[in-house]
């Protein structure tokens, strides 16, 4: 799927479905994100079609984009979902997702949350040290229950995408380190209140080549295939997520070739795949819409100052991640002219695009595309910033799936000295 293809110029006006974007921009006010509920389903079904004949479960990873209409879609789609708190526990089960297809990531759960998932009879969790399955062997235990549970196992595997989303090389904090996890599913397998159930293993975000799924794999099933040596059988193998998606020229992973890559290696092994994915199902679905306040000569750059900026999308200041920025309806025969895309914050890191050719003035409208994944779901409200609404489109229809924030919500749970 294309970073261009949530938008479509119908009358030299670009729109999400069959809804001007302008036409957003007037009734929901800017900056707000805007996703298209076909194109999610698309991406989710496509996935799905990948892998018809085998036993699959998708487990939505919601750090992706938690909002409950996302969720709720995936949900009806027959997704499952993979979480790293009790609050995006508490969010699947509010958008109607069955906890029984929960599988539960993450360095630092809390004996609390452990509770919580346990409660709820999640599917699985996947565990990330020794220290976190002694810690949850205990709280199963005092609960009466047996807690089912994969390794999260680090192959080392280099998936050469930014260092900040490699998660499967050694120097990672997450998993367990490969030479070790053996030793560790054998003391797994002595504690009266664990359940194995699977093996897990995610080596990274953002990844466009399909040679590290297919080296990590190879690991793994050579580990897999020592655990039936010590008598440790699996239900399950949870490959991760990590598929990359299109932000500027990258060339995705298609997913037949992924499918055939798995598929070689798993010929004759009748295990249930679970699939992790995020940003490859929701990046590409949604947009920032903004509105260019003033445009500022400063020395040798150009500045257009939006109305958007670092904590309504973090990830251009703390990745220098590209998104491609779009007029909403461009201003035919006038020059274009390199500009910095910049907002209101006060911090010289607060820009969400460097040298973009374009024609602007005061009051255009711009789309920041590829804006679904890791977007709103890591806004924040610095310098008291209300968090942007959102909102889903669905054919001709708008809906707002978020209120924008008000600054009176910001410091609502906040107390004066007496």
């Amino acid at each position: 799927m294309s970073n261009r293809s949530l938008i479509r110029s119908l009358q030299n006006e670009l729109h999400v479905e069959d809804v001007p974007l302008a036409r957003i921009a007037a009734d929901y006010g800017t900056p707000c994100y805007v996703y298209s509920k076909a194109i999610l389903a698309r991406a989710f079904n496509d996935f799905a079609a990948a892998f018809p004949t085998q036993n699959t479960l998708i487990c939505y990873a919601a750090k992706a984009n938690s909002n409950l209409a996302i969720l709720s879609l995936f949900a009806r789609l027959g997704a499952g979902f993979d979480i790293v708190s009790e609050g995006e526990l508490r969010r699947v089960i509010a958008a109607g997702g069955d906890p029984r297809k929960v599988v539960f990531s993450g360095v630092g759960k809390r004996a609390a949350e452990m509770r919580a998932a346990l409660e709820q009879n999640i599917l699985c969790f996947n565990i990330e040290s020794e220290p976190e399955l002694l810690r949850l062997a205990d709280v199963a235990r005092d609960m009466g229950k047996r807690a089912p549970i994969s390794i999260r196992v680090n192959p080392d595997v280099d998936p050469k995408t930014h260092p900040y989303i490699a998660t499967g090389l050694k120097e990672n904090k997450f998993g367990v380190a490969f030479d070790e996890a053996r030793a560790l599913y054998r003391k797994a397998a002595a504690l009266p209140s664990i359940e194995i159930i699977g093996i897990d293993c995610h080596i990274g975000s953002q990844i466009t080549d399909v040679r590290p799924f297919g080296d990590a794999l190879d690991k793994v099933l050579a580990l897999v295939d020592q655990l039936a040596s010590d008598g440790v059988s699996l239900h399950h193998i949870d490959l991760g997520g990590g598929i990359g998606i299109q932000y500027k020229d990258e060339v995705p992973i298609a997913l037949s070739h992924y499918a055939a890559t798995l598929n070689a290696r798993l010929k004759g092994r009748n295990y249930q795949l679970i699939f992790e994915p995020g940003r490859s199902l929701v990046g590409n679905a949604g947009l920032l819409l903004t509105r260019v306040e003033y445009i500022k000569q400063g020395g040798a750059r150009r500045f257009a100052i939006v109305d958007a900026a670092m904590n309504d999308l973090i990830r251009p200041a703390l990745y220098e991640a590209y998104h491609e920025v779009v007029s909403i309806a461009p201003r035919e025969g006038e020059s274009a002219t390199l500009y910095d895309i910049v907002g209101p914050v006060c911090e010289s890191g607060d820009f969400l695009a460097r040298e973009r050719l374009l024609a602007l003035a005061p009051g255009d409208l711009l789309a920041v595309l590829s804006a679904g994944a890791y977007g709103s779901v890591m806004s924040s409200n610095y310098n008291t910033r209300p968090r942007p609404a959102e909102i889903m489109v669905d054919g001709s229809s708008t809906h707002l799936i978020r209120a924008r924030e008000s600054v009176q919500d910001l410091y609502a749970h906040e107390k004066l000295l007496p």
